[in-house]
């Protein structure tokens, strides 16, 4: 390769005033004006192409300069408003006896009229522009990126006749990876090798976004200095970002030399606003094409970029759908038993599919489950303990753990990457994916300025260079970082999930432990009661056996029935108050009205001699057990009867109230009433607020009334004023 410039310091680079060069390419000229068309300034060969001297032009109106005919054919659209600050194409004048193709743009401050020869092979329009329509059959047939590159190359090379096209993306750290390429013979290839970031400085990579096409047609040129050097107005250099003969870096001018390149082209390739790559063109010697066919493949470069955001999309959905649907099979495996711990065990084999990685563990403070390839249990508790130590986010995730954690340096071979969930914020749980090492070759076009000593002046050697990483996993994708939040998410809404059906059942437990303590109190007292009843009253019988008595026996006769009837009705209501527990409740439409007027047939055999007046007011239809709303009405009611038996008459009130959400049942009676100091026992099993000489009872039926309703969603109270009369009341809530 032809070295032949002085050494330049590369790490100006970035402070270049590449926006500002104060200097054009020569092969064309440029005027600056203001709004009235005259010239401010212009470049310094523009005597070469009007015969016109540069100090002599300035100051003068347009037509002075390129003469009347062509100032008039160019001035309707030179017009204030007219011109925006990428170059448009206005016409072609002959200037000079040679025809020009007339560029304008408006920036600065300034009208910028740039003059390029015209015409050249292949600058024919009605050639030029079918070769698009072309392009976009072709391209919508490729199913892969790099199929989508090769075919932009192949075409941008054939129509612009340059030796050789590359299309290279730029990776996370800048460097750019040829990803096609189209060559003519004697052209050395480049496919699949690596340019340094370094080769693009950072001001230069935002120039690409700005303007995305540049032409240098000769890479020995001279540049043509403005005159004056300042901005006409601001007396600052002027900016020519979007000017289409804007001089170049003479860094970049060496850089083309020493790659044997003395004609590029580059075409940006701008996906979702960032610079994704470049279509890249070379030849070995000076080459010129017209502005009509540079847009072309800007156009071409326009439309690769779109079908390479689609692409992308297209393959990150279809990876989050892959992800996800690993993820709701994990969260289905997590809801199958009651040991959240065991339940992550049994779907280890999904974990390791959902993250991609070769060993996953679970560390729940000492308790470890691992599965795949993983470091040892101590090496993993050390992590986990760095973790809680060093890293407050709620995922950790690299590609090279040991540049974090240096233990990890140990391990490398199947934890060169972690991904780390925590799933909670006082304990030191984690969820940890590892990945192993991927040794990558990279080559690169020359051997980096970052890995070798001493400062290239610029960079002058292309050779294939070969390094090898060592250390690294596969990058976690960002899809993986963001469904590993959306996961931990779900994951702690399953354990909080857990954590309130743990509460539920301590509530529930509490509760039947005082239902069982109500039950061995009943056992011991209640049922003891009758037995002693039967067992004294045959006691007696024998007694009077031996005695001509027949009043006494048949006495003592009904006692022990009525004692044995007791003891039955205690057991029946035990057992029906233990299967509201157990039996399933089936749902459908209740006409209430009519279940009432059914539960009072149902207790008319049963009946007092006093007179009782049913008020049955209009209720709504619901949706419930039948069945067992039927059973807790019947208690409800026949609670109403029994303490109402010193009434006469007896009123017993059913009614209902819509509220928002619920619908509201009452149940009414001018009885005896209760102490409302006591209303907290009224709904416990065999709790009793009036002596059982007064009123017969199990003391069972509300209880049954409070699991029914309560089996239902609802809820049950109770409200009395001794001597008036108690209210009972259920609410259900309303479904759709």
């Amino acid at each position: 390769m032809p070295q032949d410039s002085p050494a330049i310091d590369l790490t100006s680079c970035d402070r270049e005033p590449i926006r500002t060069p104060g200097a054009v390419q020569p092969h064309g000229f440029l005027l600056a004006m203001d709004e009235q068309l005259t010239v401010r300034q212009v470049s310094a060969n523009l005597e070469q192409f009007t015969g016109m001297a540069p100090e002599q032009a300035l100051g003068r109106p347009l037509a002075e300069v390129i003469g009347a005919a062509g100032a008039a054919q160019l001035a309707p659209q030179l017009t204030a408003g007219a011109l925006r600050e990428q170059p448009a194409y206005l016409s072609t004048l002959a200037q000079g006896g040679a025809p020009f193709d007339v560029l304008a743009h408006a920036w600065d401050g300034l009208l910028l009229l740039e003059f390029e020869p015209a015409g050249g092979p292949g600058s024919d329009l009605q050639q030029l522009y079918p070769l698009v329509g072309d392009f976009l059959n072709k391209i919508s047939d490729a199913d892969t990126i790099a199929e989508l590159s090769r075919l932009a190359a192949d075409d941008i090379r054939a129509l612009t006749g340059f030796g050789r096209v590359m299309v290279y993306a730029f990776d996370e750290e800048g460097h750019g990876n040829v990803l096609a390429e189209s060559l003519a013979d004697g052209y050395d290839s480049y496919l699949g090798q690596r340019f340094p970031a370094s080769d693009i400085p950072r001001q230069a990579r935002a120039l690409y976004v700005a303007n995305r096409v540049r032409l240098i047609p000769d890479a020995h040129y001279t540049p043509a200095p403005l005159v004056p050097p300042q901005h006409p107005f601001g007396g600052h250099a002027s900016d020519l970002s979007f000017a289409a003969l804007r001089s170049v870096s003479p860094v970049h001018l060496q850089y083309m030399r020493n790659m044997g390149t003395l004609a590029s082209m580059s075409v940006s390739l701008v996906v979702k606003g960032k610079l994704w790559g470049l279509i890249s063109c070379h030849h070995a010697q000076p080459r010129r094409l017209s502005f009509h066919q540079r847009t072309v493949c800007e156009q071409l470069g326009q439309i690769l970029a779109l079908h390479i955001k689609n692409r992308s999309d297209a393959d990150e959905l279809q990876f989050r759908l892959e992800v996800r649907r690993a993820m709701v099979r994990i969260l289905g495996g997590l809801t199958q038993g009651a040991d959240f711990i065991e339940n992550l065990r049994s779907v280890l084999p999904e974990l390791l599919h959902f993250a991609r990685a070769g060993g996953v563990a679970i560390v729940i403070g000492e308790r470890l489950i691992t599965f795949g390839d993983t470091p040892t249990e101590e090496q993993i508790q050390a992590l986990a303990a760095w973790l809680n130590g060093q890293v407050l986010d709620d995922v950790f995730h690299s590609s090279h753990l040991a540049e974090h954690y240096a233990a990890a340096a140990d391990y490398t071979d199947c934890a060169s990457g972690l991904m780390a969930m925590q799933i909670s914020r006082i304990h030191p749980h984690y969820l940890l994916w590892f990945r192993p090492e991927h040794v990558v070759q990279i080559d690169w076009a020359g051997r980096p300025d970052d890995k070798q000593a001493g400062q290239l002046s610029p960079r002058s050697s292309f050779q294939l260079w070969r390094e090898t990483i060592h250390g690294n996993s596969e990058p976690w994708r960002d899809g993986e970082v963001e469904l590993a939040l959306e996961f931990r998410t779900a994951l702690l809404g399953i354990a909080l999930e857990r954590a309130e059906q743990m509460a539920d059942l301590a509530e529930e437990l509490g509760r039947a432990n005082k239902e069982l303590e109500a039950f061995s109190y009943s056992v011991s007292h209640d049922l003891r009661a009758p037995l002693r009843h039967i067992v004294g009253f045959a006691d007696l019988l024998l007694e009077a056996a031996a005695s001509d008595n027949p009043e006494r026996r048949q006495r003592f006769l009904v006692n022990i029935k009525d004692a044995a009837r007791l003891a039955g009705k205690l057991v029946d209501d035990l057992l029906s108050f233990s299967q509201m527990g157990r039996a399933a409740l089936r749902p459908v439409p209740v006409r209430m009205e009519q279940l009432v007027r059914g539960c009072i047939d149902k207790l008319a055999p049963d009946l007092p001699s006093h007179r009782i007046e049913w008020v049955i007011e209009p209720l709504p239809e619901i949706t419930a057990d039948p069945t067992f709303l039927q059973l807790a009405l019947y208690n409800l009611l026949s609670n109403a009867v029994k303490f109402t038996s010193q009434r006469d008459p007896a009123v017993i009130r059913i009614s209902s109230v819509q509220l928002p959400g619920e619908t509201v049942f009452h149940v009414a009676d001018n009885g005896v009433g209760f102490n409302m100091d006591y209303a907290h026992k009224l709904f416990g099993v065999f709790q009793r607020l009036h002596r059982m000489e007064d009123f017969q009872g199990t003391g069972i039926g509300l209880a049954n009334v409070r699991r029914i309703i309560e089996r239902h969603g609802g809820r049950v109270w109770a409200h009395s004023v001794p001597g008036e009369g108690a209210t009972f009341s259920f609410a259900l809530p309303v479904t759709d």
